[in-house]
């Protein structure tokens, strides 16, 4: 050991030192290279261990390297010369790096058409996975069942929740427990909120909020008896459902209870969120799915997809929300397209009534129904398919502890947690996860102050319940162009007949009723020839119609307001007034017709 941390510098860059004929070379240089020459553990460092591609500064450069021999200044053609360098060695690094972007996320593969994927059992998984990933397969045998878990938005922290009151929170990968409690009462639903720090966990009559050490935060009375609960991290809110039919959102940094809606649809157990545009859904008793937004008081969709209740629901992440599954009483699972909703894209029946349903990363859905789990892969799930034949099975795992209660997929991770009766059951499902990561949207490696700048980045960017809608790309995109376009707004040239009234009445200035609209019409009058009016006939112009105080107000509101298309407008009919007053009296004789001058190109246009 002394000897490595004494040459620990023995790796360093290679540099050739011309020998001159004055220069000696050293005695003692000599004699130490002679004396580590016979260093073992120098030379097994040395030997195994090289430096990386991009660090070599002595490595030759890529080819393709434009030539800057036509430059005449030496530091100049240096500099670029190195810049041009090191943007191809970048290249090629990324290039290497892509082959990490596979298609196929580990799915496994059978040799020929009689082996099965689904008899594989996890056993054989378990021998021929890493021995990273073989950590994942793990059995909790828990009392207080049966148990439903959720995972954070990383992967890295697990929470679970029993039906008698067991809740806990830890890491587990590491194995570390943050809080674990006996509420000693009847607990449905769990959820973490923005990060492990906070969860909340429904109880049999509010929504309690703990932090991560397991301390009571808030108790939220609004939300009665809840049973299921997501929250919907771009927004910051917190949605619950529960025996009153009631959808709630609790917005989770401002303390507010953001909106409720009365389902009329009685009591609720099945609820998902759909992660490309937070929408929720809703599977109820008779058998309907509604998608539910903040800002509409009535659902988004309704949906008929079962005879018999609904027993669960969830969307595929992997196609931005385009496909979801449900599960029924009735014993049939069905996907549906959610751009058109014509109908099923593909159903099958199952054993054991309804089930629970999740998607995967890399849209593998799992359905646990009766005593086993079994996950379906695409495209074989989202092909349309007449019969109702179930698809292609590529895994399946017995479990003998009844009911199944809860199906969790791991983000990043090839691993499905089963929540039972007797406890929680993890499984490796290879394939199924996101093997990269973004570290800017979820990282599971991340510290304290990545977390708490997240955190706040989050909370910067937050976006409002009222953007909430079916399709999220219609924010910042154009308004259609109205349907009706008159003269007033100078795209089309509609006779003056066929506009409405009030576009005829703002034409003409009536519309307007300031004082210089009246100018206007009076000296217009004149102009034509018309009788002036006396006091009399104004004042009982004033008296027309009802209300004469209401009409004053708002003349006088109106007063100071100038809109540009009737100023427009209004030059227009003037010019139009004056060409017809011409052509009379040149008709009369009273005036000759004026004939143009090559000066009029300067005259400035009215």
């Amino acid at each position: 050991m002394d000897n490595l941390i004494a040459k620990a510098d023995a790796i360093r860059p290679v540099k050739r030192r011309r020998i001159g004929k004055d220069d000696q070379p050293r005695k003692s240089q000599s004699s130490a290279k002679a004396s580590t020459s016979h260093d073992r553990t120098l030379e097994s460092v040395s030997l195994h261990t090289v430096l990386p591609k991009s660090f070599r500064s002595s490595s030759p450069p890529p080819e393709n390297v434009p030539k800057y021999s036509h430059i005449h200044n030496p530091k100049l053609r240096t500099q670029l010369t190195r810049q041009s360098t090191q943007n191809a060695r970048a290249k090629a690094l990324l290039k290497d790096a892509d082959l990490l972007l596979t298609e196929e996320a580990g799915m496994m593969q059978v040799e020929g058409d009689m082996e099965k994927t689904w008899r594989v059992g996890q056993d054989e998984v378990v021998k021929a996975a890493g021995e990273e990933a073989a950590r994942g397969r793990k059995e909790w045998t828990l009392d207080g069942g049966p148990y439903r878990s959720k995972y954070t938005r990383n992967g890295r922290h697990l929470a679970i929740v029993g039906k008698k009151g067991h809740v806990a929170t830890f890491d587990w990968q590491s194995g570390t427990m943050h809080a674990e409690l006996q509420l000693r009462e009847t607990c449905r639903d769990i959820t973490f909120l923005h990060d492990h720090s906070h969860f909340a966990v429904a109880q049999q009559k509010y929504v309690f909020i703990y932090d991560r050490d397991g301390v009571e935060l808030h108790k939220l009375k609004s939300h009665i008896e809840p049973t299921r609960m997501e929250f919907l991290p771009f927004h910051w809110l917190l949605a619950t459902v529960g025996n009153a039919g009631y959808l709630k959102y609790q917005d989770t940094s401002t303390g507010q209870l953001v909106v409720e809606h009365r389902t009329k649809l009685g009591a609720c157990n099945t609820m998902t969120q759909n992660i490309h545009n937070a929408v929720i859904h809703l599977g109820h008793q008779n058998g309907t799915v509604t998608l539910w937004t903040p800002n509409l008081p009535h659902p988004a969709v309704r949906l008929l997809a079962h005879i018999g209740p609904v027993a669960s629901v969830s969307v595929d992440p992997s196609t931005g929300g385009r496909y979801m599954a449900t599960a029924g009483q009735d014993g049939t699972v069905k996907v549906w397209d959610c751009r058109n909703w014509k109908g099923s894209v593909r159903q099958w029946s199952t054993r054991g009534g309804g089930g629970e349903l999740e998607w995967s990363q890399k849209g593998a859905l799992a359905v646990a129904t009766g005593g086993s789990v079994n996950i379906y892969t695409k495209p074989s799930i989202q092909t349309p398919f007449a019969a109702t034949v179930a698809p292609p099975l590529y895994l399946t795992h017995p479990i003998p502890h009844r009911p199944l209660t809860s199906v969790r997929f791991c983000p990043y991770q090839d691993i499905l947690t089963i929540g039972h009766a007797a406890g929680l059951s993890s499984i490796l499902v290879p394939g199924t996860g996101e093997p990269n990561f973004d570290s800017m949207e979820a990282d599971p490696f991340e510290n304290k102050t990545a977390r708490r700048e997240r955190e706040v980045k989050s909370l910067l960017d937050k976006i409002k319940p009222d953007m909430i809608a079916l399709d999220p790309e219609f924010i910042g995109s154009l308004a259609p162009p109205p349907k009706l376009s008159t003269a007033v707004d100078g795209a089309h040239d509609i006779p003056f007949a066929r506009l409405p009234r009030l576009e005829r009445l703002r034409v003409s200035g009536k519309a307007d009723e300031t004082e210089e609209g009246d100018a206007h019409m009076q000296s217009g009058d004149e102009e034509d020839g018309a009788k002036k009016p006396t006091k009399e006939e104004k004042e009982k112009r004033k008296m027309r119609g009802k209300n004469k105080s209401l009409k004053r107000y708002l003349r006088k509101q109106r007063k100071n307001v100038v809109d540009p298309r009737a100023v427009a407008v209004r030059t227009k009919l003037e010019k139009q007034r004056e060409e017809r007053r011409k052509a009379k009296a040149i008709a009369s004789g009273a005036e000759q017709e004026r004939k143009p001058s090559a000066l009029d190109r300067f005259k400035r246009a009215s």
